[in-house]
């Protein structure tokens, strides 16, 4: 659908009442500014799949041959400044918005689509130049300058469109006819981080934390060795090619053979096969037949993110800038985001580059020089369910808003890869007590389905689930550790009372006179609380050696605590007192019996020895 004839004149006209380029200054039309406000009423107006106005200005490159240089030129007129800012960033706003987030499925306006992402991908290469950025990066510090609270809303507002602008342009996705190059080569997105190094668009934060000055002879080998299977892989592909266009001589001069014991179509007759045969188990049926075509709903959802190596020097600078961020800014940037969230601050989708800033940044930290300290504020309990809670919404919006399954797919895949990084961080600490959401991860398993999630989101999914599985791994075998821990403290305890048992029974045979008090009023404590005590000092006595002080205190507890004969009977005899001793000796009242015992093995040795 062509822009109609009258709408073309007028925005022709529009155009050229901007004014014109000389190549070293902007000349200014009288009406500039009422011009360009025309051209943001215009852009505000054009709805509608087509888009005409949107891609007329695409088609005749306003913002290369006007709007940059005007900013350029008159930077210092901050009326025209900030108007040319907002029909900037109206004009660079990603293709996706445009459609309310929507990718068109019939076929014209998909044609559009692709146009318009074109027309970005032009603007993404004008600002492969520093003298783009210029002005913006000067009016930007002189507005950050100033104090908060000098600061009118129209500076805010200025403040915004500029950041928006830099989302916009690093946004971009690269064009795969233009960006044909090695991993290794600088392409447009690289030139535009040179000019303005911000994100971290299609970086691998492994491979970033990684990079050093030089490459290592590890990575060169790597890179040798994929570029031999592409080697390999692009001549099995031209082989195939020259066999489809070039095959060998008609089958019938070939032969033909019949096959014993399988009959045809017709029951009486074998098979009659016209291929040459050299095993059984190579006979098909099926060569010849049409392949069923899976319907439009059910085929497998294509993952469109994308990850490639930048150029050397880009991966340096990269790498410094995410050090600072880390360093100073990470842990303050976090919690400001997360109260934004709790306080109905955020804008929508931003929980989707919370949780792309928490995979990177924690990926990054993790293989760079793991420090607990730069992302504390999101290696949380609170993130784990913030992550599980939007999961869980997205896959509801999943089933109730169809439309934009593709949409909902990708967020989810964004938050299953934060909590993935999460995962690994904890791996990495051995932090296998944290508290671990296990049904969730069983719960997205049951819900995988090929034409709802990408093969990418499967693959992150299982990666998942093998460090959960680690880590419960490496709980389960700590907990085995405690229990026969547990088990040899015991059997060294029974050990250690067979060796003293003939002192306590000398003791209980004897005369014991000691003033002791089990029961304390002056204590803020229950009948419960301090019989427990009690309890415990003549485990702590008898564990000591002071097998007196533990008689006594048990035949005073007795009269203190005659019911349940939790310390034995009135008229308990010293065989009946022997074995309380040893039940009050082998438990295990939780306090430091490990110290306690290694204490006591040292008493008896030295009782031994004198």
């Amino acid at each position: 659908m062509a822009v109609s004839g009258y709408l073309s004149a007028e925005l022709a006209a529009t155009c050229n009442a901007l004014g014109f380029y000389d190549g070293q200054k902007y000349h200014l039309e009288p009406h500039c500014k009422e011009t360009v406000r025309d051209l943001i009423r215009y852009l505000r107006r054009d709805e509608g799949g087509s888009h005409e106005i949107r891609r007329y200005l695409g088609n005749a490159k306003l913002l290369t041959t006007d709007l940059l240089p005007m900013v350029q030129c008159h930077h210092k007129d901050e009326q025209l400044f900030d108007i040319a800012l907002r029909l900037i960033v109206n004009l660079t706003n990603p293709a996706l918005l445009v459609y309310n987030e929507v990718i068109p499925t019939d076929k014209f306006e998909h044609n559009y689509y692709l146009e318009i992402t074109s027309h970005l991908q032009q603007y993404k290469e004008s600002f492969n130049d520093h003298r783009a950025w210029a002005p913006f990066t000067e009016r930007l510090s002189e507005l950050l300058g100033k104090k908060v609270e000098d600061r009118s809303e129209d500076d805010q507002r200025t403040v915004e469109r500029i950041l928006i602008l830099i989302r916009n342009i690093l946004h971009v996705p690269s064009s795969s006819d233009s960006d044909q190059r090695p991993d290794n080569d600088a392409s447009i997105h690289d030139q535009v981080l040179w000019d303005y190094l911000l994100m971290l668009r299609e970086q691998p934060a492994e491979v970033l934390a990684k990079t050093a000055s030089q490459r290592s002879v590890e990575e060169k080998n790597k890179d040798d060795e994929e570029l031999l299977k592409i080697r390999q892989l692009e001549l099995q592909n031209k082989m195939k090619k020259n066999k489809r266009f070039f095959g060998t001589r008609h089958s019938n001069f070939g032969g033909t053979f019949v096959i014993k014991n399988m009959k045809s179509t017709s029951d009486n007759n074998d098979l009659i096969y016209h291929k040459p045969v050299h095993d059984s188990k190579y006979i098909s049926l099926d060569t010849e037949k049409k392949p069923v075509k899976l319907p439009k709903n059910r085929q497998p959802l294509k993952c469109e993110s994308a990850e490639r190596k930048s150029a050397l020097s880009v991966r340096l600078i990269l790498k410094q800038v995410c050090v600072e961020f880390l360093n100073a800014a990470y842990n303050p940037l976090m919690l400001h985001v997360r109260e934004c969230f709790h306080r109905g601050r955020a804008q929508e989708n931003d929980e989707s580059y919370y949780f792309m800033a928490i995979r990177f940044f924690m990926e990054f930290n993790r293989h760079y020089n793991f420090k607990v300290k730069y992302v504390s504020e999101t290696l949380s309990v609170q993130t784990f369910q913030f992550i599980q809670k939007y999961l869980e919404t997205w896959h509801d919006m999943m089933t109730t808003d169809k439309k934009k399954l593709p949409l909902w797919s990708y967020r989810s895949h964004l938050a299953l890869r934060a909590y993935k990084e999460l995962l690994h961080n904890l791996a990495f600490m051995d932090r296998s007590d944290d508290e671990s959401y296990r049904e969730m991860l069983l719960m997205l398993v049951n819900l995988y389905k090929r034409e709802k999630y990408s093969k990418k989101y499967l693959v992150d999914l299982l990666e998942t689930i093998h460090v959960f599985i680690k880590l419960l791994y490496g709980k389960k075998k700590n907990s085995q550790k405690k229990s026969k821990s547990q088990a040899q403290d015991q059997a060294s305890a029974e050990s250690i009372w067979n060796l003293a048992c003939d002192q306590v029974a000398l003791t209980l045979t004897s005369n014991v006179e000691c003033d002791v008090v089990p029961f304390d009023a002056t204590l803020e404590l229950d009948m419960d609380q301090q019989k427990l005590e009690a309890i415990k000092k003549i485990q702590f006595h008898l564990k000591n050696g002071d097998t007196k002080l533990a008689v006594a205190m048990l035949r005073a507890s007795r009269e203190v605590w005659p019911e349940n004969d939790t310390f034995g009977t009135n008229s308990a005899d010293p065989a009946e007192e022997l074995e309380i001793l040893k039940d009050i000796f082998l438990a295990d009242l939780g306090n430091g019996r490990k110290l306690i015992l290694n204490m006591f093995k040292t008493h008896i040795s030295l009782r031994r020895n004198s």
